[in-house]
């Protein structure tokens, strides 16, 4: 007897297949296998004329929508024919929420099976797991499917409705997704206020007392028992104190008097309260907290983390990663217990088990948090991971094993203290007992390091004291701008108000990134002109789809049809056909968004006004009857268009840039642009027709600009200088300006380079040959300082049967790749790092040697290897078709 096991992914057929009978026989799906129309071409014939065709959904009938199988599909679909036929039985095995559960109902509308059908679902992909879900199998929830696909077809609707007029009155290959769109004005919002924030400055004194040989801090907070001004006192708006305030604001002046007055009197001790605390463990990961736990303490982006986190799971290492829950099993109880027992010690555990309770209305996906899979957990160090896959393996394990062990017992002490009319205070926190924080400490890498760094110990005080004040410093503030999204807080947000599916956050702001609305600055989104734009328009005419309440009541009524509370029909007609649906606003409003309008920013800060281009935007300042245009660079966000740097720029629009003097060579003109496409720069004559490309030279940002001369010019122009030749190889050693700053490079042939930045110490225009041999015979640094070398590979494949040399694969700047010695091939887009086998790389590899070897023309053997190289890459993609958000 045969039995046909469905799954999503080459990967996880791998992992099931180890813990089931020889009789069953498992295939993969690679994700969904039907979809609605992802371009014209892919819509059938019969169709292709009538009006919703484009759509993909058929709203003149009942919102039927249109199902096609995808090119890239057919063959799968074929092979998954071919294997029912021998089978006896069929066991849908797809993940267990409501895009799992879609992709078995697809399954069962394209193979029409005529044997027995099971329903299987599990969370974990453990022996023990699979041999139960396989007695306890169901049939396909109708009601989940159904809510996913009313929430796949709104999707569409609002994407495929709302872009096409973004193109017509903004700019081409923009997207209106209903999700996105909210998580875009988010960011336009927070940018806004922070662009409207009026900056605020107060004064404070901060003291350094002794007493008994120990060194503690102290603050003033209070003048004539009246409190001082801090940040938390200013109005955003204004930069004034908040009206009504009652409180002293020190001026410099003010500061200092004091400070004067202050410095020779008798410091004494008031009063001193002590307060237990105790804190009480994070609860286990869901989607959401993974996500930003994993982008504050390892830096990967959302899609990043669920890329990984996919992995693991397919591999058997924690259990389902798309879940609202924070719920543990009896079972993962247990092993979490036995963890702390085993490495801490009884007086670590907590009393008794510690279950949790998912808060978040509408958490519906998975039936259990995200934590090491199995009845007992295995340590990081146990599971033989490396790379990616190792550090977030970790930070799962700590998590679950810290929810199940005691309260962290502090103390927290308040020391006030008089001097003249003058109240300082003192803080301590005592750590009595570090309970959970000695194994997890959220937002810190290291507990132990984080334990020291929380602790602020006092001297032992008591009231009547007189410690002895060494130094009494006046310190000045500024008040700060509300912060920007970073990923992590981002999706905080847009859980905390119930936008979207946590689910769904990473592709969200992966697409937000990829459109061009937002770009990352130092693990922040700052969002873009087109986003600014783009927000504008749709909070004017459609502002229902921007507003955050409105999102999130849609996001309930999706989940009330998931359980029949609400019917999807009349939901889907009301929202788009009627007096106020979406396609009757958007015939309305159409004819009166003014294209010139919706492609201007207007900025409150701003005289001129900010206009999208067809490439980069603009700035128009209208003076008499004369217009001025000058293009913004590039890289420039509203953040950066303050006024003295538009008014520069149309300076140098208007005047042209500064001429410095004569290039020595050609005695043409050299001239300083202040604000260039990639910032300052020098160039010598200008750029025409016959000379487009004239020589030009970055300046470096330690570069005063007020300073840049002709000699400056000369010098950056002579760039980049030949220092010499390798004495060991040979190579050409320069040294040059970047994007990034001042560094050398060894050419080391084969258009092999090796860089390294110059340190804060060394000149550019006077480094020696000598100390380039020196820098570079340091190890590479990556960011954050780390040695590149010390880097781990994500997954070593092997050995090359030709050169015995190792074969592994990293993650790089531009995505995970191959690594064979000195030759590096990039993964195909979309192939996962889970997916590649030693077969596919050496493939890969001779496809890159053969490319390389190449003359120019192709061969027929390059043709024939890059055929079998995309063969190969549609057979092992395992990506769900991307859903319009």
């Amino acid at each position: 007897m045969s039995k046909l096991v469905i799954v999503e992914s080459p990967t996880k057929a791998r992992t099931i297949r180890n813990y089931l009978p020889s009789e069953y026989r498992v295939e993969a799906s690679m994700g969904h296998v039907r979809d609605l129309p992802a371009s014209a071409e892919e819509i059938p014939e019969n169709v292709k004329g009538e009006k919703w065709a484009q759509l993909g959904v058929n709203v003149e009938a009942n919102f039927e929508p249109l199902y096609v199988i995808p090119k890239d599909k057919k063959k799968i679909v074929k092979l998954l024919q071919d294997a029912l036929k021998e089978a006896d039985e069929l066991v849908l095995a797809t993940d267990e929420d409501r895009e799992g559960e879609s992709i078995s109902w697809h399954l069962l509308q394209i193979l029409k099976p005529k044997i027995p059908i099971k329903r299987m679902v599990f969370h974990e992909i453990t022996q023990e797991a699979i041999r139960k879900a396989l007695k306890d199998c169901r049939q396909v929830d109708e009601k989940l499917v159904r809510a996913q696909e009313t929430r796949r077809i709104l999707d569409r609707l609002v994407g495929y409705t709302l872009s096409p007029l973004l193109w017509k009155k903004i700019a081409r290959g923009l997207s209106a997704g209903r999700v996105q769109s909210v998580a875009v004005r988010v960011l336009v919002n927070r940018e806004r206020a922070r662009l409207a924030f009026k900056q605020g400055s107060y004064w404070d004194l901060q003291a350094l007392l002794v007493h008994k040989t120990q060194k503690f801090g102290a603050k003033l907070v209070t003048v004539a028992g009246v409190k001082i001004a801090t940040g938390a006192d200013f109005d955003p708006d204004t930069g004034q104190i908040i009206a009504g305030k009652k409180v002293t604001l020190l001026n410099e002046e003010d500061a200092k008097a004091l400070q004067a007055r202050l410095i020779e009197e008798i410091w004494t001790v008031k009063d001193i309260e002590e307060r237990a605390v105790n804190r009480k463990p994070s609860p286990p990961f869901t989607t959401s907290t993974l996500q930003q736990e994993s982008n504050r303490k390892l830096r990967l982006s959302a899609r990043e983390t669920m890329r990984v986190a996919q992995s693991l799971y397919e591999q058997g290492y924690i259990t389902y990663m798309r879940t609202d829950s924070v719920h543990l099993s009896d079972q993962a109880i247990e092993a979490a217990r036995s963890c702390v027992m085993e490495k801490y010690g009884a007086e670590y555990l907590s009393p008794k088990p510690r279950q949790y309770t998912t808060k978040a209305k509408g958490a519906q996906e998975a039936h259990e948090a995200i934590r090491p899979a199995g009845s007992s957990f295995r340590t990081p160090r146990e599971t033989g991971l490396n790379g990616q896959e190792l550090s977030l393996y970790d930070l799962v394990w700590k998590r679950t094993v810290a929810c199940q062990m005691a309260d962290s017992r502090q103390t927290h002490i308040s020391v006030d203290l008089e001097v003249a009319d003058a109240g300082f205070r003192a803080t301590g926190k005592r750590i009595d007992f570090p309970g959970y924080l000695r194994a997890y400490v959220e937002g810190s890498d290291d507990p132990n390091a984080a334990i020291e760094d929380q602790e602020v110990i006092l001297p032992p005080l008591k009231a009547g004291d007189h410690p002895e004040c060494e130094k009494l410093e006046a310190i000045p503030h500024e008040t700060q701008p509300p912060a920007r999204f970073t990923e992590a807080s981002l999706v905080k947000t847009l859980e905390s108000e119930g936008i979207g599916r946590p689910s769904t956050y990473a592709s969200i702001i992966g697409t937000i990134a990829d459109r061009g609305y937002a770009k990352m600055q130092s693990q922040a989104l700052v969002p873009t002109f087109t986003a600014f734009a783009v927000t504008t328009l749709l909070e004017k005419h459609f502002p229902d789809l921007v507003d955050t309440s409105f999102t999130a009541k849609m996001e309930q009524t999706l989940d009330d049809i998931s359980t029949g509370e609400a019917q999807w029909l009349p939901y889907l007609k009301k929202f788009y056909s009627g007096e106020t649906g979406l396609d009757t606003l958007v015939k309305q409003q159409e004819s009166q968004i003014d294209r010139a309008q919706a492609r201007t920013i207007e900025l409150d800060h701003l005289e001129p006004k900010i206009r999208l281009g067809s490439k980069v935007p603009y700035v128009e300042s209208i003076n008499g009857d004369e217009v001025l245009i000058a293009s913004i660079p590039a890289d420039w966000t509203p953040a950066d268009a303050d006024p003295e740097r538009i008014a520069e720029l149309l300076r140098q629009k208007a005047e042209g840039p500064v001429e410095l003097g004569k290039y020595p060579e050609s005695g043409e003109s050299v001239y300083f642009f202040k604000i260039g496409p990639h910032g300052p720069y020098v160039q010598v004559g200008q750029k025409t027709e016959e000379n487009p490309k004239p020589k030009r030279a970055s300046i470096p940002k330690t570069q005063n600009l007020e300073e840049v001369t002709l000699d400056t010019a000369l010098n950056l122009l002579s760039l980049p200088r030949l220092l010499g030749n390798h004495p060991g190889t040979g190579g050409k050693i320069k040294a040059a300006i970047g994007p990034f700053g001042p560094y050398i490079v060894h050419e080391q042939g084969k258009g092999e380079k090796d860089y390294r930045s110059l340190k804060a110490s060394d000149d550019i225009f006077t480094i020696t040959l000598e100390r380039a041999l020196e820098l570079l015979a340091e190890p590479k640094k990556g960011r954050g300082g780390k040695s590149k070398t010390a880097k781990e590979p994500l997954r070593t494949l092997g050995n090359h049967p030709d050169d015995e040399e190792v074969i592994e694969v990293h993650e790089g700047r531009y995505g995970p790749y191959i690594k064979h010695g000195k030759t590096n091939v990039s993964l195909p887009k979309d192939t996962t790092v889970e997916e590649v086998t030693m077969a596919t790389a050496l493939e890969l590899l001779a496809t890159k040697s053969t490319t390389q070897k190449s003359t120019g023309t192709r061969t027929k053997s390059t043709k024939s290897t890059k055929s079998k190289t995309s063969t190969t890459t549609r057979k092992t993609t395992t990506k769900k078709a991307a859903k319009t958000s």
